[in-house]
């Protein structure tokens, strides 16, 4: 099949984000399994300045109509480390900016106009490509217009949406509706419009082909009320279209066995290179060897629904005892303000950067004794594959894909790889963190529990493969055998 993936993130930003990891994996795998693939993505500033290949142009250039402005898309190609044609959408008025979506924790102003460019332009190379694809499988709100794009002008092509997190839907005042160019009749109830307002991702929920997302427990919990943000109705609604496909791990690029960006490899069977990398991660971040405490690690985004609620209550009292914690990440700005002040205030036990650092971020997995996963909302849990396959036991709020990752040590049967916790309070939350730090002074029981993490495989082969059956049922001849 020839499939393009189309998405607002992707390889080869440096970026802490499940999306950039999917895009990464994903395609590489369908490839593999002999498809045709591509991938589309804004060409970003971080892009134009931080790789050293150099960027292919095509010679293409579209006007591209947004409102009642045109712009000029041009295209330039590439390919990811695993060898998959990879598309740039340049447009510098739009794409060449600090940030993705925003900057100092405030999103763009004309984030509307320009992902509403992104999604024509990203089809205006659809159509031009020859042999043409066939599947268009488009992810979150960035790219979920077009869906509605391809059902208005009747184009040839089959489109799959993936939702990887319901909470951000690309929700705009009803006057950017404009900007699509589309009939008046799409800012209906049946349409883009929810609540008076211009709703990408509902959009894409209703004139998609396929709806996926990342985890069956998340698929479960969109369709409550409590889990839909918003949209638990049109989704209950459309249920019939929405599947759950879990993510897999890229273990090419996580992996402690085969990882050059940490300073040794160590694997289940001999750990002991996870002590020579804990040991580097505590003298790079300058914090005290001794006493020989657990070190807690987090590489997230700095937002409430990443737990950071339940977290900062507990901060002075994880690191008043015998711990190291070290977080990387940036988002909310009152949140980094309070993590660079703890910094200071406990400076031998505590170290934050706010930039995320791919080689920082994968000594943190491999140098951590615990990850502290306390998220509100987890789709698919992507964070906690990587940290069972550093050994870096995972504390962590029971929602979403956690579920199905993670299976919670029982002290009885001895069964069980990490501590789960199921009230979304603080005090759950440091109930689990105290048992975790009595198991870690055990070491019987600590490292066969570690040897258990190690040894979970989440593969990406096995989601490429639930890909391509739900592509190929998509097909005219999969659709006419069953009817």
């Amino acid at each position: 099949m020839r499939i393009l993936m189309i998405s607002p993130e992707g390889p080869p930003l440096s970026r802490a984000t499940v999306l950039v990891d999917v895009i990464e994996a994903l395609p590489r795998e369908l490839r593999a399994l002999g498809h045709e693939i591509g991938i589309v993505i804004p060409y970003y500033r971080e892009i134009r300045e931080n790789t050293t290949t150099e960027h292919t142009d095509t010679g293409i250039t579209v006007d591209v109509r947004v409102g009642a402005k045109t712009y000029v898309a041009e295209y330039l190609t590439d390919r990811t480390a695993g060898g998959v044609q990879l598309f740039y959408v340049r447009c510098d008025e739009f794409f060449d900016r600090a940030g993705i979506y925003g900057e100092h924790g405030e999103a763009y102003d004309d984030n509307a106009a320009r992902y509403i460019f992104f999604s024509k332009a990203a089809l205006e190379l659809a159509r031009r490509l020859a042999p043409s694809p066939e599947i268009l499988h488009v992810h979150d709100w960035g790219a979920a217009l077009i869906p509605v794009l391809v059902r208005e002008h009747r184009m040839p092509f089959k489109t799959v949406l993936t939702i990887h997190h319901l909470a951000e839907q690309g929700s705009f005042w009803g006057l950017d509706f404009s900007l699509t160019n589309l009939p008046e009749r799409y800012f209906k109830p049946w349409g883009v419009e929810y609540f008076g307002r211009f709703n990408l991702l509902k959009g894409g929920i209703l004139f998609a082909d396929q709806v996926t997302t990342v985890s069956e427990r998340y698929r479960r919990e969109i369709l409550t009320e409590e889990g839909g943000c918003g949209l638990d109705v049109v989704l209950r609604e459309h249920a019939h279209r929405l599947v759950a496909i879990l993510n897999g791990a890229d273990y090419q690029r996580w992996n402690p066995g085969s990882d050059a960006l940490i300073p040794a490899a160590y694997d289940a069977d001999s750990l002991e290179g996870k002590m020579v990398c804990r040991d580097m991660l505590l003298r790079h971040m300058q914090l005290t060897p001794a006493p020989r405490g657990p070190v807690f690690g987090m590489v997230t985004r700095l937002v409430p629904e990443k737990g950071f609620d339940v977290l900062m209550p507990v901060l002075d009292r994880l690191l008043s005892d015998d711990a190291r914690l070290i977080i990387i990440g940036e988002g909310d700005p009152t949140y980094e303000t309070a993590l660079v002040v703890a910094a200071k205030k406990y400076p031998t036990k505590f170290a934050y950067r706010q930039i995320y650092d791919e080689q920082l971020a994968h000594l943190i997995e491999a140098g951590a004794d615990i990850t502290l996963i306390p998220s509100q909302i987890e789709p698919s849990g992507l964070s906690a594959m990587y940290s069972l396959k550093y050994g870096a036991l995972p504390v962590a709020r029971a929602t979403g894909g956690i579920q199905e990752i993670i299976e919670d040590y029982d002290p009885w049967s001895g069964s069980g790889y990490g501590f789960l916790y199921y009230d979304p309070s603080v005090e759950a939350f440091w109930d689990a963190i105290k048992r975790v730090r009595e198991l870690f002074h055990q070491p019987a029981v600590w490292t066969p529990l570690v040897q258990r993490a190690m040894a979970q495989e989440f593969s990406w082969q096995a989601a490429a493969q639930r890909y391509e059956a739900l592509y190929s049922s998509l097909r005219p001849e999969s659709q006419s055998r069953a009817a």
